[in-house]
């Protein structure tokens, strides 16, 4: 094939060199506007799995960057006059310039044709070309001239950073964080050769424009930082190599670049975006150049597979490369936003706020961290669970995270695992009964330290189906007071109520019945009320909009619920306002539509959601907690956002609530929802931290790792943990057992089981501490039985 790759950066050269590895006969030309030598960058950052890609594709270009590169296992932070140093993270920074240096020596060796000082304004000018590789960077002229067809995202993020270099040699990836009168600034450093280490200072827009740096030239704004930085540079100068650049111009805001299609024909060639043209990653994650590389990797493999059939290739290559993106760029918001929120996380303490910085992307977790440092992360176990009032006994285990205690008000939690309330559908005439006694007195005995009973119901009208539970009558009080009592008796955890009123949402099918979950009965509805006559289903049924009249009742009806589920022996009480329920419906936008003092501004829509939970407080035992379940975003253009979901925590706070329980969604059937692991968390971590409240996260979390990285880094403090438990009632004590946190105490029935468990699971780390040993042709040859 006659190739071009229009961009001389590392995706462009990486990918003429591959195939012409692969096939001399190819004729591949890289066209690049700058001079050999000219890069705009300082150093650029690789990890260990990184350079074994490299390694694998082609094992001249890897030794070379190998020679040249600054390896360095630590990370170190600095905050509020304190460091504290994590190692064995594995990386590796090596000059921009020398990068791309040995790249176009390779491609010469190779017989690659490299063209520099060209402009290339569009693909036209290389008509006879068989393929056109885009890898002409962020700003890309060939992705806008086929915008229509690739549909660049490109969302410009709040902070404004400057890419600095210094002499001062850095021995460990350092972060420094420093506050000044306008706010707070950081430092991102590293050394990537033998004089020489990147300096990145960054700050939210508008602590930049308070501290006047849009208006100084470039000597000042690089003086500001000298001065703000100094005690971390002893005396050495910061540098800037962008001499095209002038003035604030050197200042930029992260350009996060997403594509919908990464390949276009041009009725003459296929042209095929590459590196940032295709996609971004924040540099706090050092990506960036990764994705570029792996991306040419990911292309030569699929072109030299599909031989003969060119299109073929670019589609399995926009198919692979399209989900590893997205799952490195979904890491890279993560930081992102953490970085952007610096303020929202300096009142940890040094310690957790820098736990919170190494997990902030979600890629390392609490045991891919004892993996890199064990000392480390025994050492900050040992300073968490000391803050919750437990000291390790000498030889005993670290206590993780989620195995530490917790005390709120007059209770206290033997550990940070909550049995999520779920529908169960199975009472009858809002009676608890066997069911409900097996369902959540197995999960009592499981382990965790709270148990949640389902969504129960205050009034007849107030079911989700006729299968609900209530608390309405005597019946139903003693009911659920011999489930509460078996807790109390056969186990030590603690047990939960959670009291709420459907709504619009009422007065339907179990989800195995007719025609399903959300649909009214073929027969016996009763009247629906809600916030405005706005229906949950654009077809369904139209509730009542609620009169004063209305309200009483039903504020008088959680209070008399409230008295019932504190003399049935109920340790912790929850009001439901979320999920498009009653009180929800009030707080959304979506669904008040109300003129009155109850409508308008959330201020309004939070007025009758407060007078229930006020009076509720009033009613419930000074001595024991309650908590609000709130939906954090309705992911819904114009309804709640995580904006109002911090002013509604203040709001419930303010009225006395002890925590709020961090859900989202099922407000609106037109809800987009962006799923994925512990998908809710950043919305407990947010309300938080920025509303000063305790939170319960929930949501995909499935893992006792999840559970410790959430609390370990502040992100909540108990984690609610639904669809597991189903699967397995005892899953807080089987995840204790495959951590290897043997110290927990098995109720006397089980304990033969956790001995069996123990057993097993020693087996299986011998035999994968065998296959670790082994090379990965041989762990692919055992795989397969070879």
């Amino acid at each position: 094939m006659k190739i071009v790759c229009i961009g001389g950066g590392p995706a462009g050269l990486y990918f003429a060199l591959l195939m012409k590895k692969a096939d001399p006969g190819h004729d591949i030309t890289v066209v690049e506007r700058n001079r050999p030598y000219d890069t705009f960058g300082w150093g650029v950052v690789f990890s260990d799995q990184t350079l074994g890609n490299l390694q694998a594709a082609d094992a001249p270009t890897a030794q070379a960057i190998l020679d040249a590169f600054n390896h360095w296992d630590d990370i170190e932070i600095h905050i509020r006059g304190r460091t504290v140093r994590s190692g064995g993270h594995g990386f590796c920074g090596i000059g921009r310039k020398r990068l791309l240096n040995i790249l176009q020596a390779r491609c010469e060796a190779l017989g690659v044709k490299l063209q520099f000082e060209t402009e290339v304004e569009s693909d036209e000018q290389f008509a006879d070309a068989d393929l056109i590789i885009a890898s002409d960077g962020l700003n890309s002229r060939i992705r806008n001239r086929y915008a229509h067809v690739f549909q660049p995202d490109i969302d410009l993020r709040r902070c404004r950073f400057v890419w600095l270099g210094t002499h001062k040699l850095f021995d460990a990836f350092t972060f420094a964080f420093e506050e000044t009168e306008f706010g707070w600034f950081q430092a991102h450093a590293y050394r990537f050769d033998a004089d020489t280490s990147t300096f990145i200072v960054e700050t939210p827009e508008e602590v930049w424009r308070a501290a006047g740096l849009d208006r100084m030239d470039k000597e000042e704004a690089i003086a500001f930082c000298e001065t703000l930085f100094s005690k971390y540079l002893d005396g050495h100068r910061l540098m800037s190599n962008a001499a095209h650049l002038r003035g604030s111009a050197q200042w930029i805001r992260f350009p996060r670049v997403v594509c919908r299609t990464w390949v276009h024909h041009n009725g003459r060639a296929p042209v095929v975006l590459m590196g940032d043209a295709a996609h971004t990653a924040h540099f706090s994650i050092g990506s960036g150049t990764k994705l570029a590389l792996e991306d040419a990797i990911e292309l030569a493999r699929c072109i030299g597979q599909r031989r003969g059939d060119l299109m073929g290739a670019l589609q399995d290559y926009e198919s692979v490369r399209s989900v590893e993106v997205l799952r490195i760029q979904n890491a890279a918001r993560n930081s992102t936003e953490w970085f952007e929120n610096v303020r929202r996380y300096v009142h940890l303490p040094p310690e957790q706020f820098a736990y919170s910085l190494l997990t902030r992307s979600q890629r390392i977790s609490h045991e891919n961290l004892r993996l890199r440092d064990r000392g480390y992360v025994e050492r900050y176990e040992d300073w968490l669970a000391e803050r919750s009032g437990v000291r390790r006994a000498p030889h005993a285990q670290p206590v993780p995270p989620m195995f530490t205690p917790y005390r709120v008000r007059g209770l206290q939690l033997k550990n940070r695992v909550v049995v999520s309330p779920m529908a169960q559908y199975s009472a009858v005439d809002g009676i608890p009964g066997d069911y409900h006694l097996v369902h959540l007195g197995a999960r009592a005995m499981g382990g965790a330290g709270l148990v949640f009973a389902e969504m129960t119901c205050v009034s007849p009208d107030a079911r989700i189906t006729p299968h609900c539970p209530g608390l309405w009558n005597d019946a139903q009080q003693q009911a659920w007071q011999r489930i509460v009592d078996y807790v109390h008796v056969h186990t030590d955890a603690k047990i939960a109520l959670q009291l709420g009123h459907a709504g619009p949402k009422g007065s339907t099918n179990a989800p195995w019945e007719g025609e399903g979950a959300d649909r009214p009965l073929p027969q016996g509805n009763w009247p629906l009320i809600s916030a405005s006559a706005v229906p949950y289903l654009e077809d369904g049924p139209v509730p009542r909009a609620m009169t004063r009249e209305d309200m009483d009742r039903v504020k008088a009806d959680f209070v008399a619920a409230t008295r019932r589920a504190a003399a049935a022996g109920f340790d912790w009480l929850e009001l439901h306002c979320a999920h498009g329920y009653l009180l929800s419906a009030f707080i959304s936008p979506l669904t008040n539509r109300r003129d009155d003092e109850y409508g308008g501004p959330l201020e309004n829509r939070l007025r009758y959601p407060l007078e229930v939970f006020r009076a509720m407080r009033e009613a419930w035992p000074g001595h024991l907690p309650m908590s609000v379940r709130i939906s954090a975003h309705d992911w819904v253009e114009g309804g709640t956002t995580p904006d109002d979901a911090v002013e509604i925590a203040r709001a419930f706070k303010a009225a006395g609530a002890d925590m709020i329980d961090c859900s989202s969604g099922q407000v609106s059937v037109r809800q987009q929802p962006v799923y994925g692991r512990m998908y809710q968390t950043p919305f407990a971590d947010r309300i938080r931290n920025e509303a000063g409240i305790p939170t319960i996260a929930v949501g995909a979390i499935s893992e006792a790792d999840h559970v410790n990285s959430i609390i370990a880094a502040g992100r909540a403090d108990l984690c609610a943990i639904a669809r597991p438990h189903l699967a397995n009632p005892a899953w807080t004590l089987m995840e204790a057992a495959r951590i290897g946190y043997t110290d927990l105490e098995w109720p006397r029935p089980y304990r033969a089981a956790k001995t069996q468990l123990e057993r097993n699971l020693e087996r299986e780390k011998a035999a994968a501490a065998q296959v670790a040993g082994l090379s990965p042709l041989q762990q692919a040859n055992l795989a397969l039985g070879v």
